[in-house]
């Protein structure tokens, strides 16, 4: 990669699933870019790329490989010099990185909740017996079998104006989608309700956008560390650590959520869960901001032990 200015024949390029959402959070980091280092328009590139992911829309995350198949060849690209930086929502990112990549910034987080779509009903305690409701998710499905066991989940996947689409077929009675997203393509009128903790725990990193780099580009580190929202950074990096602990997947019904609070102190709330909602472990604690992975860290331990050995074998 070239160690020079980031010009319009030398432009720095970013690396992005090609879905309306991803084009739209990878076209904000370029005009961030942009604004923070005076670049004119064409120094900095958008470069779309289909991931396994996005390929595979039928079959469950979980049976195909997980939710790292929305970044592996974002980091092939990445690897080759193909792209200086990949923009990922960090809900999709591995808990664990390659030892050659990084993430150098998140931009400052956008609302967690998730929202309730429906034609059906204002919210899933009022459909009706039996009813259906759509989602890929394993944690939003748990925890609407939690609310409602008589519920019917069924996979639901695709891009987010895909899935509000699919809703008119009347295949499903409701799905739920992120807020943020709802919000970063102008959609948030299509929200029938917005469920919030303790019925509707966010994914870990939800609603936040980060920005990977291989570790070696230190051009591109200078040019992306501006760009970093320490609070996101430090809120995200406390349910990471959460996850980490848990050894979370795509294949494991886990929320979790840290804000901070008065005083320099972060609250992390958490939850695992059997993914037919019939068991929900949680959490809830706060600690000073300087502890944050520590609290973490001590949530994803106490979750495992309330949860038992067997709970946690099969867990993944």
């Amino acid at each position: 990669m070239t160690s020079a200015p980031f010009t319009a024949d030398h432009p720095l390029r970013i690396g992005t699933r090609g879905s309306p959402l991803a084009l739209v959070q990878a076209n904000e980091v370029a005009r961030r870019l942009r604004e923070a280092h005076g670049l004119e328009d064409a120094a900095v590139e958008i470069v779309p790329i289909v991931t396994s992911g996005d390929r595979e829309q039928v079959r469950p995350l979980a049976e195909i490989g997980g939710k790292g198949l929305f970044a592996v060849e974002l980091e092939t690209a990445l690897h080759e010099g193909e792209i200086h930086l990949a923009v990922h929502s960090m809900k999709d990112v591995e808990t664990v990185l390659h030892d050659a990549f990084e993430i150098v910034a998140m931009l400052p987080r956008e609302d967690t909740r998730d929202a309730w779509v429906s034609p059906a009903a204002a919210h899933p305690r009022d459909l009706p017996q039996g009813a259906v409701v759509g989602t890929a998710s394993l944690r939003r499905g748990a925890q609407i079998r939690a609310m409602r066991p008589d519920i019917k989940i069924v996979n639901f996947r695709g891009n987010v104006q895909t899935r509000i689409d699919k809703l008119a077929s009347g295949d499903v009675q409701g799905t739920l989608l992120a807020l943020a997203g709802l919000k970063r393509l102008g959609l948030e009128d299509k929200a029938t309700c917005l469920l919030d903790a303790p019925e509707m725990i966010a994914a870990v990193g939800q609603g936040a956008i980060g920005i990977e780099i291989r570790k070696d580009a230190e051009d591109v580190r200078a040019a992306v560390a501006v760009l970093d929202d320490a609070d996101t950074s430090l809120c995200v990096g406390c349910e990471r650590a959460m996850l980490a602990e848990l050894d979370g997947t795509c294949r494991t019904p886990i929320g979790g959520h840290a804000v901070l609070i008065p005083g320099g102190r972060i609250k992390l709330t958490a939850v695992l869960l059997a993914e037919d909602g019939s068991q929900a472990f949680r959490f809830e604690e706060d600690a000073a901001v300087a502890d944050a992975r520590a609290l973490g860290t001590r949530a994803g331990r106490t979750l495992k032990q309330e949860a038992g050995e067997d709970f946690v074998a099969n867990m993944g």
